[in-house]
């Protein structure tokens, strides 16, 4: 008889088990709540206010009510991750990011000394300003053709284009799905803190192209070094020479001007956010302009742009729906009057550590968390309404709180095996996941060392 395997529990249920939890927790709890006030514009917790209330516990029907009015509570964010992604399913749907990325890496050839950092710097790009992740699944296969053209093995192939867009995904300047979800719940400006995060992206870029450099060094003098070694002796010749395998659509003016709308249209939103107070609603207004245009100059007809719209919302479905299914667990906290008094015993437990030490408490949580709702938007969702609160009482600025979540979620993408990204980067790859942990491991603890050092850096500036 086999011996069955642990399977992990899928996102939606361990978060319904949350919610079942949490429910049963309103009957265990003592009800509480702190007195609020609003100052400029933002709703902030009296300090020495909490007092106990009356007990109001969750009936078992009214946790499923909460659902729906979670997704109420959530529509803002939910709607504008889907515009979002639909406007880069229109975008992707024309081929000119496609294209584009595989006429640069092509026209490099084989200068090596640039072909790694230029690639990674570009795909870090997409990540800070778009979010992309699972969208880039699909240049794997070209990434993987070219290293091994040039003496390297899949992993390297793999870790250009993945940790290239992690990098950004990490430093989520412009992120809508992360950083812009958690500012919008912490209600401070969107992309606020854009200096900052630049300069320890910067730091965890350059960590990640001298990681992945030095390997792709070491596997160059000597293959016995590749942690694929045993797999990578039994690619042909053919394909270790075949660079534009898995590809072959021509980068043309349509691409050319549909990528030139896109960055014009980034930088639109950056304009807006910062001159005109631009929020979720304005930027998926915009996102929808840009899919629209970029679709139309791309060719792809009215008909083939929505269907393409449609396509790209579908893609992140999951992740938009998970905010909803999230924000119930605040809805369930919020009719049980508990989440004040969650708030309240954290505090209590954590008020006497110096701020420094507070945010790497958060910071530590989130990373623990990612690995159970590995959904960006869905882990602000649950989270940030206890972490904006908590660092009112402690003294510590909401930005900070939205960066300890923003690195906590992002860094353990690259590792954690419930990452659908990362399964798709590997499954595309053929790369075991022990054989990448065995190549990652290091980085990811470099990483998250170099993000430790920018919270506290952080706290100690008062980045707002």
């Amino acid at each position: 008889m086999k011996e069955k395997r642990w399977v992990i529990p899928h996102t939606y249920a361990i978060i319904f088990t949350i919610i079942l939890i949490v429910a049963m927790a309103t009957w265990l709890i003592p009800a509480g709540e702190y007195e609020r006030h609003e100052i400029d514009g933002r709703q902030v917790v009296v300090e020495n206010s909490f007092h106990y209330v009356e007990k109001s516990p969750v009936s078992f029907f009214e946790i499923f009510t909460s659902i729906p009015l979670g997704m109420e509570k959530g529509a803002t964010i939910i709607f504008y991750i889907f515009l979002v992604g639909g406007a880069f399913g229109a975008i992707q749907a024309t081929g000119a990011i496609d294209s584009g990325i595989h006429k640069l890496v092509v026209k490099m050839g084989k200068n090596e000394k640039f072909l790694i950092p230029v690639v990674m710097l570009i795909f870090s790009i997409l990540g800070f300003t778009t979010g992309m992740a699972e969208e880039s699944i699909i240049f794997v296969p070209i990434g993987i053709a070219i290293a091994r053209a040039l003496g390297y093995d899949a992993v390297v192939g793999t870790a250009m284009i993945s940790l290239g867009a992690a990098s950004g995904f990490i430093g989520g300047m412009m992120n809508p799905f992360t950083v812009g979800v958690a500012q919008g719940i912490a209600e401070i400006p969107i992309f606020s803190g854009f200096a900052f995060r630049a300069i320890v992206y910067i730091f965890i870029l350059s960590a990640g192209i001298m990681y992945v450099m030095r390997y792709a060094s070491k596997v160059k003098k000597d293959t016995s070094h590749s942690v694929m070694y045993e797999v990578e002796q039994q690619v042909s010749t053919v394909d270790k020479k075949d660079i534009h395998s898995g590809f072959q659509e021509k980068f043309t003016k349509r691409h050319m001007l549909v990528l030139f709308t896109l960055a014009g249209g980034i930088g639109i939103n950056m304009y807006g956010v910062f001159n005109w107070d631009w929020f979720l609603n304005e930027l998926a207004a915009s996102f929808i302009v840009i899919g629209l245009i970029g679709g139309m100059i791309g060719g792809l007809g009215i008909n083939k742009t929505f269907s393409s719209f449609v396509e790209g919302m579908k893609l992140v479905a999951f992740g938009a729906l998970i905010v909803g299914f999230a924000r119930t667990i605040l809805v369930v906290m919020e009719n049980g009057v508990i989440i004040d008094t969650v708030i309240h015993y954290l505090v209590n437990i954590i008020s006497g550590l110096p701020a420094t030490l507070n945010v790497i408490g958060m910071y530590v949580f989130q990373i623990f968390l990612n690995f159970f709702i590995p959904s960006g938007s869905g882990q602000a969702a649950t989270t940030m309404p206890l972490m904006v609160p908590l660092a009112d009482l402690l003294g510590i600025e909401r930005q900070v709180a939205v960066l300890a979540f923003q690195y906590g979620d992002a860094i353990s993408n690259s590792v954690i095996p419930t990452s659908a990204a990362l399964m798709g980067y590997l499954a595309v790859a053929g790369i075991p996941y022990d054989r990448w942990v065995k190549f990652i491991w290091r980085l990811i603890i470099i990483w998250w060392a170099i993000a430790g050092i920018g919270l506290v850096m952080a706290v100690l500036t008062g980045v707002k």
